[in-house]
């Protein structure tokens, strides 16, 4: 029997605490475990960099957050592609040794990899990047010179970029307190909401495929760091996870008549935090015909519930019960039918027929 590919969509927040999927690519074992289940899987940056780490999943696309937002409101699709030339954007406030740093990085997804790079360019004045926090503890961020940003991403476009990855300089911070709750599992990512607003810009602006990579000078030896923060601790930088990336991230199309496009309402599960309903892509999705399963034991410093919405949702205790709820999914089957007790069929109430048709 036929049918038509099932798609998961994996969204996890930046910069609001997760406690999977808040740290460098801690939600990749999620993201492996899911693409045993459905055929597709979409998911964004945030889930799948790991720093040096990065693990090579042939039916899961890698799209930028605004993009999914996009994606999700219907109002753009996503075609797979083989391959992505990847144009790389330094910032001109980058220091010469890290600078080389990460131009070895990229001779080395070259050699060792196989990936496709334009020459790469500097931006022509210092990015200016600033590190904020919100009154919840979420993170964000702002640029100085977004013009300059935007000037070094049109070159590599110019130049034949069908991809760009991004690396800025983001201030140093090692004696903060934030920094030292985040190395040791505790804390918020104090740099992805300011990553989020960069390659927001770029994809809103060029419709290309976009991640970033902070430059950072290397932190002193910890031996006490937490499993989900070590990826960040084991090199130079961060830039090997998203060349990987974006070597293969799918282009974002605008007429559904564009062959192999996927669209939202292909979208058959959507997999969130409990308390982070309050997305862009969840909302968009939430009035479709995507099931949408919220998982608790993720807990975010959010607090926006399916419930408090109004939003109709599966709760799933665990990942792993959500992967169970989707392969009955995909089977027909009903998530109730896999329990011990099941309630019997009640009278359609008069009510509910007059809410329905009002």
């Amino acid at each position: 029997m036929n049918q038509r590919p099932y798609t998961a969509m994996v969204v996890i927040p930046t910069g609001i605490g997760a406690a999977m999927g808040g740290y460098a690519g801690d939600a990749l074992p999620v993201v492996r475990a899911i693409a045993q289940v459905a055929d597709r899987v979409i998911t964004h940056p945030n889930v799948l960099n790991g720093a040096s780490l990065y693990w090579p999943l042939p039916n899961v696309f890698y799209v930028e957050g605004y993009g999914l937002d996009q994606f999700a409101s219907g109002h753009w699709g996503l075609r797979p592609v083989h391959q992505n030339r990847i144009g790389l954007l330094l910032d001109q406030g980058i220091e010469p040794d890290l600078r080389w740093r990460h131009l070895q990085v990229a001779d080395a997804a070259r050699a060792t990899l196989g990936l496709s790079l334009t020459d790469y360019v500097v931006t022509d004045q210092p990015l200016g990047v600033e590190l904020r926090t919100a009154s919840s503890g979420a993170t964000w961020g702002t640029i100085q010179h977004p013009d300059s940003l935007l000037r070094g991403a049109e070159r590599l476009i110019q130049a034949g970029a069908e991809a760009i990855a991004i690396v800025a300089r983001f201030p140093d911070d090692e004696g903060s307190p934030e920094l030292q709750s985040y190395r040791h599992g505790q804390g918020v990512d104090p740099l992805a909401g300011a990553e989020a607003v960069i390659s927001h810009l770029l994809v809103r602006q060029f419709r290309v495929p976009c991640a970033h990579a902070p430059a950072l000078s290397p932190l002193p030896l910890d031996p006490d760091i937490s499993p989900r923060s070590a990826a960040e601790e084991l090199g130079y930088t961060f830039l090997p996870c998203v060349l990987a990336g974006l070597s293969r991230a799918p282009h974002y199309v605008t007429s559904i008549a564009q062959a192999n496009g996927i669209w939202a309402n292909q979208v058959d599960a959507l997999v969130v935090p409990e308390g982070a309903c309050g997305g862009a892509a969840t909302l968009s999705l939430s009035q479709t015909a995507t099931t949408l399963i919220t998982v608790a034991e993720n807990t975010t410093r959010m607090q926006v519930s399916a419930e408090a919405l109004g939003v109709r949702a599966i709760a799933a205790s665990s990942y792993l019960e959500a992967i169970g709820i989707m392969a009955a999914h995909r089977a027909g089957v009903a998530p109730s039918a896999l329990q011990p007790q099941i309630s019997s069929l009640r009278p359609l109430q008069e009510s509910t027929i007059s809410l329905r048709m009002a």
